[in-house]
């Protein structure tokens, strides 16, 4: 019996192994309606062809999976493919950085009941994902990493808004966007008071390579450093960066879901500054956008890409910029074969070699191979500067990079989100693993609990027909929004009681629009305010037409914003449920649209969503 014979385990073990895991980091695969980790092959399919090779899977962040595809065919015709006694077929696999350090770190096996997608080479965004897999698990098991090419995290602004802060002739810092961001008159204090206050997104440093370059940028800025951070400084910079955090107008697994909200609205007309003023993101990710793919996903044969009508230009923070150094490594996992390990070892020395990195610029990244001309894209028609950064902000130690995410978790923008629950009849329809689709609600509400700090306010409201409470008819008022403080044990109880609850018809309109203007008359500016709903997105027993509903939400997503904006974000729990009416609802509003209608998938999914928070 090989070593992936004897490693077998049931779907069943799968499911419970990948739940437990998200419940006890807070982890999740993005949702496969924002671009993020799906387990699925750049070319969308699932598995390898039967061309009798040995099949290696890589495990990357998406702005690679592009161009990793791109290799792993030139990797075909080159030297070290020749070397190996069988052919070999490399696929990637998007999974975000963090995400991949907590799977490798649980002990268990890989999350996906496909084992052909258990990765034998892995290259998250930087090396310091690695290091931090070395020292919670074991140096073993993430092997030898190698950087193999490189790309700088920067904020990218629309270039009007760049310009109004003095660019190209200034880059600003991450000073001066906390000022900004203090300042009552906000965009106003530059002379331009249409758009509103300055807005930041940022990614959960969690997860995303870049969330977690940001905090630690943040800190090198507070105490006035380009090398050297301590974890004294970093506790130094606790307010500093709470400061900073309060411009961030909502959190996410991915910068791809945020660029793709900016997309969208600078196409529709609008200016996309309502939206957001910066985004912290790499590079890659800003050249992508500027060629009009927002969610670097993998472009199919013949698909056309069209550029935003206002392009995304990169502040590189006079203060300096980390960068994601993107290792490569053959993983010490014992579902690795002895084919498997030398022929991504093979991969991994093409990497290094003059004809992959040739291959590196034209999607974006900068080769390590400074001989290698970096060509068209890196020029400042798509926003960038390849002389820049000036200064290069090492990475520190991995005791430090862990006080700084933990301070991010006390220091993170406060949260005011009310859960909306469909407890209709059609919930009760099984999602394929023994569950029903409100089983997968509950529980999924559930595990987001230990997200919340006490002073972030939580509520959840249930809806069906026949029922009725304060908040109105067709709704029963779980919790109403207040502070979570120790309540979280009771809040769970309260959550399991609504398995027995009467179960009718479904009025979603009429309950997003009454949960919505419940949560606009209270919402603040310094809270991120959201409406997460839960349904299979199949309305049935509205008065509130769609339309009505886009129209009313819609009102103050206007040109300049709303600092207490809500934010909207459905889970849709059924195929058959109505996406594209749930799509709208969650675009009105700058929210996201959620899939969990693989069974697989529910909790996974339910803990992404949390990470906007």
């Amino acid at each position: 019996m090989d070593a992936r014979s004897a490693r077998h385990r049931s779907t069943a073990h799968r499911g419970i192994a990948a739940v437990a895991l998200a419940a006890a980091s807070g982890l999740a695969l993005a949702a496969c309606t924002g671009g993020g980790d799906s387990g699925t092959t750049a070319d969308g399919g699932q598995g390898f062809p039967d061309d009798g090779c040995t099949h290696v899977t890589i495990a990357t962040s998406s702005e690679k999976v592009n161009m990793l595809d791109a290799l792993a065919e030139a990797f075909k015709e080159s030297p070290e493919h020749e070397g190996l006694d069988t052919c070999a077929t490399v696929r990637p696999i998007n999974v975000s950085s963090g995400n991949a350090a907590r799977y490798l770190t649980s002990g268990e096996d890989w999350p996906t009941s496909d084992e052909s997608l258990w990765p034998t080479l892995w290259s998250p965004a930087s090396t310091v994902w690695t290091d931090r897999v070395a020292a919670a698990a074991s140096a073993n098991l993430v092997g030898e990493p190698a950087s193999f090419t490189r790309t700088p995290v920067v904020f990218g602004m629309p270039q009007p808004m760049a310009e109004a802060l003095g660019w190209p002739d200034v880059q600003p810092s991450i000073t001066d966007f906390a000022e900004l961001c203090q300042n009552p008159d906000g965009w106003g204090s530059v002379g331009k008071d249409v758009w509103g206050s300055f807005k930041i997104s940022k990614t959960n440093p969690n997860t995303s390579t870049t969330g977690l370059s940001a905090i630690l940028m943040q800190s090198y800025e507070a105490a006035g450093k380009t090398e050297g951070l301590t974890t004294a400084d970093v506790d130094a910079a606790a307010e500093f960066s709470r400061v900073f955090e309060e411009c961030v107008i909502h959190y996410g697994d991915t910068t791809g879901n945020v660029l793709s909200t900016l997309y969208d609205e600078t196409q529709n007309g609008a200016s996309g500054s309502g939206y957001v003023s910066a985004v912290a993101l790499e590079e890659t990710s800003l050249l992508n956008y500027n060629q009009g793919n927002p969610d670097s996903h993998t472009v199919q044969p013949g698909e056309t890409l069209t550029p935003p009508k206002t392009k995304l230009v990169a502040i590189y923070p006079a203060g300096g910029s980390m960068w994601s150094d993107n290792p490569v490594t053959v993983l010490g996992a014992d579902w690795v074969t002895d084919e498997q390990r030398v022929a991504g070892e093979a991969f991994a020395a093409f990497l290094q070699t003059p004809a992959a990195q040739a291959v590196l610029p034209d999607y974006g990244f900068r080769p390590l191979d400074e001989s290698v001309p970096l060509g068209d894209l890196f020029t400042a028609e798509y926003g960038v500067d390849p002389a820049l950064p000036a200064v290069t902000l090492p990475k520190p130690e991995v005791g430090v990079i862990s006080t700084a995410i933990d301070q991010w978790t006390q220091v993170r923008k406060p949260s005011s989100v009310m859960e909306l629950i469909d407890i209709s009849a059609s919930m009760d329809e099984e999602i394929g693993d023994g569950r029903s689709r409100l089983d997968g609600a509950i529980e999924g509400a559930q595990s987001t609990l230990d997200h919340f700090r006490s002073t972030d306010e939580i509520g959840v409201w249930a809806f069906t027909t026949g029922v009725s409470s304060e908040a109105g008819e067709n709704l029963t008022v779980i919790r109403d929004v207040t502070a979570l403080g120790s309540d979280r044990e009771s809040l769970d109880s309260s959550l399991d009681d609504l398995r027995y609850a009467q179960r009718s018809g479904t009025p979603l309109y009429d309950s997003i629009l009454a949960a919505y203007e419940e949560m606009t008359a209270r919402a603040e500016p310094g809270r991120i305010n959201a409406i997460v709903v839960l349904s299979d997105g199949e309305d049935t027993d509205s008065a509130t037409s769609l339309d009505s509903l886009i129209a009313r939400i819609g009102e103050d997503a206007t040109e300049g914003g709303d600092e207490t904006l809500v934010r909207i974000f459905p889970i849709a729990y059924s195929e058959a449920a109505d996406q594209t009416a749930l799509q709208r609802i969650a675009d009105a509003t700058g929210g996201q649209l959620f899939d969990a209608s693989d069974a697989e998938r529910i909790d996974l999914v339910f803990a992404s969503v949390i990470n906007n928070f």
